[in-house]
């Protein structure tokens, strides 16, 4: 510890480190606890802050993304915060308009729906300078943690993004997308190394503003079977996670334990385990021990 208090990055020491050490596998003294959807609707502290404003504006206000991050820690003895924002702030960087409906859910109005769609899209180098008010968001916030508790940051996985861009929101069945799929498999790899492509800085744009871990995740794994899954999702999951470390290492930034979340990818567990991640996480289908075993964790 620095004789300030303060960490080599110029925030305040860590004072609870058990998410992040049994993240990279170490021996804690109890489990640690965080929440994935932390920063949520089951705070009415949250519901007001979030009436001010309509969400998007929400994400892109720093002051208002920390505020909301830290709720949940004044109520309940987490172990981590995960910034509030959300996995669409990348589709809206790379120049597709992205509006949240109330009681329907992200809507885009020009999704992609043919091959030269692609062309709207913008360079993905460009989407880490767009997203510099995430960037503020977690560095304002992990500040104001005072190292109380480590700071995640996260972004959706490319086939997830995939899905909203090309369904226009949410689905049930993600028909037009599984359509690319087989109909456009060229033009949906295209994408899919477009979207790889933005989440490489963006993702190392999070650690060098404070974030202390990272998710991935992939939310609609489900609507795949095993065998698309390891064609248009698993190979996209690995990169990330290759070249976000290569490129922290270029940056000389320490490394942080990285997570896949992939909900209903419960046939995927073992090549999750071998994609690159220090966390495979499970979401409530999945039996934890049965999950370790297969993953080779026991």
């Amino acid at each position: 510890m620095e004789a300030n208090g303060l960490g080599p990055q110029g925030f305040p020491e860590l004072k609870n480190d058990t998410f992040l050490r049994a993240a990279w596998g170490e021996e804690t003294d109890y489990t640690p606890v965080w929440c994935m959807r932390q920063a949520g609707r089951y705070l009415p502290e949250f519901r007001e802050t979030r009436a001010a404003q309509d969400f998007f504006s929400t994400c892109r206000s720093p002051e208002a993304c920390c505020e909301l991050t830290l709720q949940p820690l004044r109520r309940f003895p987490l172990d981590a915060a995960i910034i509030f924002s959300d996995i669409l702030v990348v589709p809206q960087a790379l120049g597709m308009e992205v509006t949240m409906v109330p009681g329907k859910g992200p809507s885009f109005p020009e999704p992609l729906r043919e091959e030269q769609d692609l062309e709207r899209l913008r360079d993905p180098e460009v989407v880490a300078s767009e997203l510099g008010y995430v960037f503020q968001a977690i560095t304002l916030t992990r500040q104001r943690l005072a190292g109380r508790v480590p700071l995640i940051g996260f972004a959706g996985a490319p086939w997830t993004l995939m899905t909203y861009m090309v369904e226009g929101g949410g689905s049930s069945t993600m028909a037009q997308a599984k359509r690319w799929l087989y109909q456009r498999p060229q033009a949906s790899h295209q994408l899919l190394r477009i979207l790889t492509d933005a989440l490489v800085p963006y993702l190392v744009g999070q650690v060098a503003a404070g974030a202390q871990a990272l998710q991935l995740f992939e939310s609609h794994a489900g609507h795949l079977g095993p065998q698309l899954f390891n064609k248009f999702a698993l190979p996209y999951i690995r990169d990330v996670a290759k070249q976000v470390k290569a490129r922290l290492r270029e940056a000389g930034l320490a490394p942080v334990p990285m997570i896949i979340f992939a909900k209903d990818g419960h046939f995927a567990l073992e090549e999750l385990a071998q994609a690159g991640y220090e966390v495979v996480g499970l979401d409530w289908t999945v039996a934890p021990k049965k999950a370790r075993r297969r993953s080779g964790s026991w």
